[in-house]
């Protein structure tokens, strides 16, 4: 058979070339707890790890699994986990790779949930620095004889900082330290962090994987590139076999077996459906967004515009070299005396949501609701002003979209 090379023709095609039987387009939905075997034998090597198979629905299905190798495909990595969300994905990994007394270096620039969830980690006794990682140098600084990984999202939400990526992952080969990126926001359609040398990649498929805001989702994806006989957390019982599989086996004994951030198989059909136009979706959101947020820098209405694509952006030339598109988040600021409510209420097409991601433009003023809790003082280290609104640009007509928010800007009154 001829070799399938484009992004889209790999994953459309996906679940039929996985030898389901009867031959059926989608990986079917199995929705059994548990699986039964003709003999004791069978079970015990599956339950060992030295047979392949589902043991219990927590940790594995048939659907799971296609859903499992469709990600690795577009990732290009040896292997995936999914799980019921995004933030389960990460608190999963990080729970079961990280003991108390470990040392991480995180972006200080990261998802609100995320870096909820990096407070909490150091309750737990797992230290936590936080640092700018548009610059390697900070990355650098933060190094501790216990730090273990470096944990960076690719373009962050909702300043859209990125960080030094490459330079990143070359200091973590050096230091044979773990690199995590989340590639949430470009997916794997607009960059693969495995070029940038990331050992594992963490997706909120809840995102542009499922596209259409109807189903929530998360993967951990292992690149290959990080040697797990260098990682000293690994337990004694998965040191054995192929050393590159490591990682996974126990993020999948701890994260999914013992915690159990399980994603269904009804999830899992679900999200590889949605991923069938991922490419589709992301070429219209990014070109949408481009427009935007040029018409918002144009206004003179707007004090500061966070857009990748845009010239003035801090990080545009990384955005251009590494990225096959600027992404379809956006940010920017209103002008003193302007009220985000007043401006958003007035924008029909526009819907009033947290999500990111989906077909439909959604937009939210940040220091009110997702970084309410951080504070002033802390909204203020990462950027997050009293009037920033952050857009998820959808996949409407570019010109009504485009006219939405300029007619809605001059109508905008102090």
């Amino acid at each position: 058979m001829t070799k399938i090379k484009g992004f889209t023709s790999r994953i459309v095609h996906h679940d039929r070339l996985q030898g389901f039987a009867d031959g059926p387009v989608h990986a079917p939905i199995y929705n059994s707890v548990p699986f039964a075997y003709a003999t004791t034998a069978e079970l015990v090597a599956v339950f060992q790890g030295r047979a392949s198979g589902h043991a219990y629905a927590r940790q594995s299905t048939p659907t799971t699994d296609s859903l499992q190798s469709l990600i690795s495909a577009a990732e290009h990595g040896i292997g995936t986990l999914v799980f019921a969300t995004g933030m389960a994905a990460i608190s999963g990994t990080l729970l079961a790779l990280m003991q108390r007394g470990d040392h991480l270096i995180a972006s200080r620039f990261l998802f609100g949930n995320t870096h909820s969830l990096l407070t909490t980690l150091a309750n737990f006794g797992i230290e936590v620095t936080l640092v700018d990682a548009t610059d390697c140098a900070n990355v650098s600084a933060a190094r501790q004889a216990n730090t273990r990984l470096v944990f960076v999202e690719t373009i962050a939400n909702p300043g859209t900082q990125i960080a030094s990526l490459d330079e990143i992952g070359q200091w973590c080969a050096q230091q044979k330290l773990l690199f995590i990126v989340d590639n949430t926001i470009t997916s794997p359609y607009l960059f693969n962090p495995k070029n940038v040398q990331a050992g594992l990649i963490v997706n909120s498929l809840s995102k542009y994987f499922g596209g259409h805001g109807t189903v929530l989702g998360g993967a951990i994806t292992d690149t290959g590139h990080y040697d797990w006989t260098d990682y000293p957390n690994i337990f004694p019982a998965y040191r054995q076999g192929d050393a590159h599989k490591w990682g996974l086996t126990q993020i999948k004994k701890k994260a999914l077996r013992d915690m159990g951030g399980t994603l269904s198989s009804d999830g899992a059909y679900q999200l590889a459906v949605g991923a069938e136009t991922i490419a589709l979706r992301m070429d219209r959101a990014c070109a949408n967004a481009t427009a935007l947020a040029t018409l918002l820098e144009q206004n003179d209405k707007v004090e500061a515009v966070y857009y990748p694509g845009l010239a003035s952006h801090p990080q545009h030339d990384r955005a251009q070299r590494w990225f096959r598109s600027f992404g379809a988040i956006l940010s920017f600021d209103l002008k003193a005396p302007y009220d985000c409510a007043n401006l958003l209420d007035d924008m029909a097409l526009v819907i009033n949501a947290t999500h990111l991601g989906d077909n439909r433009t959604l937009a939210l003023p940040m220091a009110s609701t997702i970084f309410f809790e951080m504070g002033a003082d802390g909204r203020a280290a990462l950027g997050i002003g009293d009037r920033m609104i952050r857009c998820s640009v959808g996949i409407e007509d570019t010109e009504d979209l485009v006219s939405c928010f300029a007619q809605a800007l001059a109508r905008l009154t102090p």
